[in-house]
C-alpha cells in the first residue's frame, strides 16, 4: 500500500498562492491597459480641440483645454509608470510562486516514482515467492516419485 505524499498539504498552499499571484498579475496587466486607453483617449481628444480660434475667448478655453490635457498626459504617464512598476512586481512575485510550487512538484514525482517502485518491488516479491513455492513443491513431488520407484512403491 502506497503511503501518501506527506508534503501534499504544502503543496495545495503553494498552488493557492500560485493562484494567488496569477490572479495579481491579471489585475496588473488590467490597470496597464487601461491607463494605456486612457492615455490614448486623451491624446485622440487632444487632436480634435480646435485649431483656429474664432474670438479672445475661445483662445483663452483652447489655452486652458491644452494645459489641462497636458497636465493630465503627465498624470496618466506617471500612473503608467507606476502601473508598468506593479506589473514587473507581480510578474517577479508570480515567477517565485510558480518555482516554489515547481520544487515540491518535482518531490511529489520522485515520491510517486518511489513508491510505484516500491509496489513493483513487493509484487516482484510476492510472485517470486509463488514461483518457488510451486516450484519446490513440484521437485518434491519429483523426488517422492523418484524415490517410489527405486523402492518400487506405487504413489
Amino acid at each position: 500500500m502506497s503511503r501518501p505524499f506527506t508534503l501534499a498539504g504544502l503543496l495545495r498552499l503553494r498552488h493557492l498562492q500560485q493562484d494567488q499571484a496569477a490572479g495579481d498579475l491579471a489585475v496588473a496587466n488590467a490597470r496597464l491597459r487601461a491607463t494605456a486607453t486612457r492615455i490614448d483617449e486623451t491624446r485622440a481628444a487632444l487632436e480634435h480641440l480646435p485649431i483656429t480660434p474664432t474670438g479672445a475667448d475661445t483662445l483663452y478655453a483652447i489655452a486652458a483645454a491644452r494645459a489641462s490635457s497636458r497636465s493630465m498626459l503627465a498624470e496618466l504617464a506617471a500612473l503608467d509608470a507606476v502601473a508598468s512598476q506593479a506589473v514587473g512586481d507581480a510578474q517577479r512575485e508570480f515567477e517565485a510562486r510558480k518555482s516554489a510550487s515547481a520544487s515540491l512538484e518535482k518531490l511529489e514525482g520522485r515520491h510517486g516514482l518511489a513508491e510505484a517502485e516500491a509496489d513493483l518491488h513487493a509484487e516482484q516479491a510476492v510472485i517470486d515467492e509463488i514461483a518457488s513455492t510451486g516450484w519446490h513443491r513440484r521437485a518434491g513431488a519429483a523426488g517422492e516419485a523418484a524415490q517410489a520407484q527405486t523402492t518400487g512403491e506405487e504413489l
